[in-house]
């Protein structure tokens, strides 16, 4: 009797796993690109650990890990850029017949053990964020089977094996996704520490306002596109700077209007958590933020003016309060206060014209600003309050009390 043995399926002494990868050239360097499974990235890459830094790279933060990996499992559609590894020379392509040496199957040997592991470059977070939530899954769903077998009613066993098959429905669904490997083949450690600098110095983080533009998974940041159509902020918000200079044309910045809805929704202070977020309706919210800013343009002359064209951001800073975003949100602060209790928006309007004539900047020793409760929270000569959030909830809490009208000079 003879036998055939396939000794391609044989893997035992195998530390390594093989990938179909790009090869190209950057800045000199060989670079590999390939996918690689979620569940392989703890295998070929280094996890890193937030009591030992790797000395050519950041110290990770665990917490900022974990965000990740949740991320990754509350988002079917989640997105992430490639992570970016070196190769010391570790690394094995051989190239596919007619593919001009540009396409191949890339040995990457394992990262313990192994000679040539790879080192990261960029990606830990992501690296240690898929290890900790494929982990949490996996014990959850084992916790969840003892605790089906101990279940000693129905109700309680329904509840079990619905938790259960959602857990394993995520977990499933991690050990199909992959990621972007690109991976720069770099012998020398000296030119190896320098890339992760060169990365860190040329990555461009992402603005508040950019965020308050894309990121959809906030309500306040999801509305912002309508609320923008009022005629106050129409053509006047600054979609990328987070910071408003006094020569800024815009009026508001896109992280400020973001901010101003939160406050019209939940107060100054108010956080929306998972649970008011999922309570608050969309078109709710638009309609809560315009009829603030319906309040303020007939409360206040000048904030007219700003809509209907004739009076500019600028012009508007150098001699009003009402330029200044820390006012607007202790308005839009009040303004939500003064809901609570029930006060008619109309009532609130008329309210606020009492405030007008005390809207002038800088404020001066004599004025309400200075000389009542609010003084704590405005700097002599200033032109807007401090931004503090402690002082705004203070300034806020004192406007609300002087309803219905303001305090005469």
């Amino acid at each position: 009797m003879s036998l055939t043995v396939d000794t391609t399926r044989i893997t035992a002494g195998r530390r390594y796993d093989t990938y179909l990868a790009m090869r190209s050239v950057q800045g000199g360097r060989t670079v590999y690109s390939t996918r690689v499974p979620l569940l392989d990235l703890d295998k070929i890459l280094p996890v890193p650990d937030p009591a030992q830094p790797d000395p050519d790279n950041r110290k990770v933060d665990t917490r900022h890990a974990k965000a990740f990996g949740e991320y990754v499992t509350k988002h079917d559609n989640w997105v992430a850029p490639a992570l970016l590894a070196r190769d010391n020379g570790g690394c094995v392509f051989q190239p596919l017949d007619n593919s001009d040496d540009k396409v191949g199957y890339l040995d990457i040997p394992w990262s313990t053990g192994a000679l040539g592991a790879l080192s990261t470059i960029d990606g830990q977070h992501r690296i240690l964020g898929t290890r900790l939530e494929m982990r949490r899954l996996s014990e959850e769903v084992a916790k969840a089977e003892r605790d089906l077998t101990r279940a000693r009613s129905a109700d309680r066993s329904i509840k079990i094996e619905a938790k259960l098959a959602e857990l394993r429905a995520a977990l499933t669904r991690l050990e199909q996704e992959s990621i972007g490997l690109d991976i720069y083949v770099e012998p020398n450690s000296v030119l190896a520490r320098q890339m992760f600098v060169d990365v860190a110095d040329n990555a461009k983080g992402i603005s508040t306002a950019l965020r308050a533009r894309f990121d959809g998974s906030k309500i306040a940041n999801r509305t912002l596109d309508r609320v923008l159509d009022h005629a106050l902020f129409k053509g006047r918000v600054d979609l990328e700077q987070d910071r408003m200079t006094r020569n800024n044309v815009n009026l508001i910045g896109a992280k400020h209007v973001a901010d101003l809805t939160k406050a019209v929704a939940v107060g100054v202070g108010g956080r929306i958590s998972k649970r008011r977020e999922a309570e608050l309706s969309d078109e709710a919210v638009v309609e809560g933020v315009h009829s603030f800013l319906d309040s303020i343009t007939g409360a206040f002359t000048e904030l007219a003016d700003v809509a209907e064209g004739t009076l500019s951001p600028s012009d508007l800073r150098s001699r009003s309060l009402l330029g200044s975003v820390g006012m607007l949100r202790v308005l839009a602060g009040s303004f939500h206060a003064l809901r609570e209790k029930e006060i008619d928006e109309d009532d609130i309007t008329a309210y606020f014209a009492t405030l007008a004539p005390h809207m002038s900047a800088p404020v001066s020793e004599s004025g309400i600003w200075r000389r009542t409760e609010a003084r704590r929270d405005f700097e002599p000569e200033a032109s807007a309050p401090i931004m503090r959030t402690q002082n705004l909830l203070h300034l806020v809490s004192t406007v609300t009390s002087w309803y219905p009208n303001a305090p005469q000079n």
